[in-house]
């Protein structure tokens, strides 16, 4: 709902208020899914003139499911990939609605044809953000069916790789490209990695494929969970790590064993690519570190010019790209200021070195895994701290997944949390609102 005042007797929004502001801005926002779609009404909000560049003809981003993988680089080694979304035909959230939704738009449950769980399939949380797009107006702001090949500064002066992977003629695909688990009826899988996307999708195949063999890194920490559907299903298998490919079709692990596959699929998660970005070598990717960055959002040289959404990983990510995103349009328009190139690059590197204090690798500088930074980060532009309830429901859904991998999502015991929620003004104020959606 865009928030409206009366001025001289007529009522206007918000954004028009600034619309001849001397600091406003005009703002390119790249993607329309979580990040730009809450980036381009905070820009608005503050004044600039936004508009969005969104290569897919609906907004969405990962959450508009694409099944027509079928040009699609089975390995994800196009520079720029013909389908964006990772999403698969079974996958559900994996965090509870309750804790997901921005600070005034609640994720809630909706009735006439919806998915109404608490961990409801990919299909819902698009509904949500074709609600949150609609509800505050932003299709307007979109150039949809536009990709953006180019973004680059002016010039004034003009996984580590399993051995064997080319050798091996079979099937080898990456999760990006998986969708549904037909194709591998009768087959022997073999699933890289143990993170919920592996588990999630070697569940998935368990009624179709002969043999899933889910290779680990770890094999003295697997979860209570996984333990739990091992034991249960006779074709599923916990293999460690791969050491190589052979021509003949053998998979051969580290420990020596080894077993001839159909198919390799690699759930080795994600890396960070801005194909389109030239920015003279001021903003490098490098081993998955984004940087540097500032707040893992501001380029110090570049900044506020340039700026990112969406990067850190492993925090509640809706609230937290609503704060960057009001961080990054009241420094456009003057409100706040950054610290000086100097003390953002010292904090940088102070960041840098803790992890490498810490023994965190390099690929791992962007997972955060705190609620504190969430709030400290917060605080630099009045952003609410995170409730108390939207933690506990985040910490018991991790905990209820770890131990009951298969079924956590349907059998959450959290009944006195989720009433503190429901009470809480996060939904509460859904009473005093009318929001005109379509899917209600």
């Amino acid at each position: 709902m865009v928030s409206e005042r009366v001025k001289n007797g007529v009522k206007v929004d918000d954004h028009q208020l600034f619309r001849n502001s001397t600091n406003m801005k005009k703002v390119c926002v790249i993607g329309a899914g979580a990040s730009g779609l809450v980036a381009a009404r905070e820009l608005r909000k503050e004044g600039h003139k936004v508009i969005v560049f969104e290569q897919n003809d609906d907004v969405g981003g990962q959450w508009l499911y694409d099944p027509n993988v079928q040009n699609e680089h089975p390995l994800g080694r196009s520079k720029f990939l013909n389908v964006h979304s990772s999403i698969y035909s079974s996958l559900r959230i994996a965090s509870p609605r309750e804790i997901m939704g921005f600070s005034d738009f609640p994720f809630v449950a909706k009735k006439f044809g919806h998915d109404s769980r608490r961990f409801p399939g990919h299909y819902e949380l698009f509904l949500y953000l074709k609600d949150f797009c609609r509800c505050f107006d932003l299709n307007q702001l979109i150039r949809f069916n536009t990709r953006v090949e180019y973004v680059g500064v002016i010039d004034h002066n003009k996984n580590s790789i399993v051995a064997g992977m080319d050798k091996w003629k079979r099937k080898q695909i990456h999760s990006h490209v998986y969708r549904v688990p037909d194709p591998f009826c009768n087959e022997v899988v073999v699933v890289v990695g143990n993170s919920q996307s592996g588990q999630d999708i070697s569940l998935d195949l368990i009624e179709v494929a002969k043999e899933i063999h889910l290779s680990t890194k770890f094999l003295d920490n697997v979860t209570q969970g996984l333990s739990k559907v091992i034991q249960k299903y006779q074709n599923l298998h916990l293999q460690p790590q791969i050491e190589s490919l052979e021509e003949d079709g053998r998979v051969v692990f580290v420990d020596g064993s080894s077993i001839v596959a159909d198919t390799i699929l690699y759930c080795t998660g994600y890396s960070y690519a801005f194909p389109f970005l030239d920015t003279k070598g001021i903003v490098v990717v490098d081993d998955d570190r984004v940087g540097p960055l500032y707040e893992h959002t501001f380029p110090p040289s570049l900044a506020p010019s340039l700026s990112f959404i969406g990067i850190p990983r492993k925090l509640i990510g809706f609230p937290f790209f609503e704060s960057q995103a009001i961080w990054i349009a009241q420094l456009l328009s003057g409100k706040r200021t950054l610290p000086s190139y100097d003390d953002m690059m010292q904090s940088i590197k102070q960041f840098y070195h803790s992890k490498d204090i810490a023994g965190i690798p390099k690929h791992n500088t962007h997972d955060l895994a705190e609620f504190e930074y969430c709030d400290r980060y917060g605080d630099n532009v009045g952003f609410p701290h995170l409730e108390e309830w939207r933690k506990k429901l985040c910490v018991t859904a991790i905990i209820n997944s770890s131990n009951n991998l298969e079924t956590f999502r349907d059998s959450m015991d959290d009944d006195e949390d989720l009433q503190e929620a429901y009470q809480s003004p996060h939904f509460t104020q859904l009473e005093a609102q009318v929001f005109p959606l379509d899917h209600m």
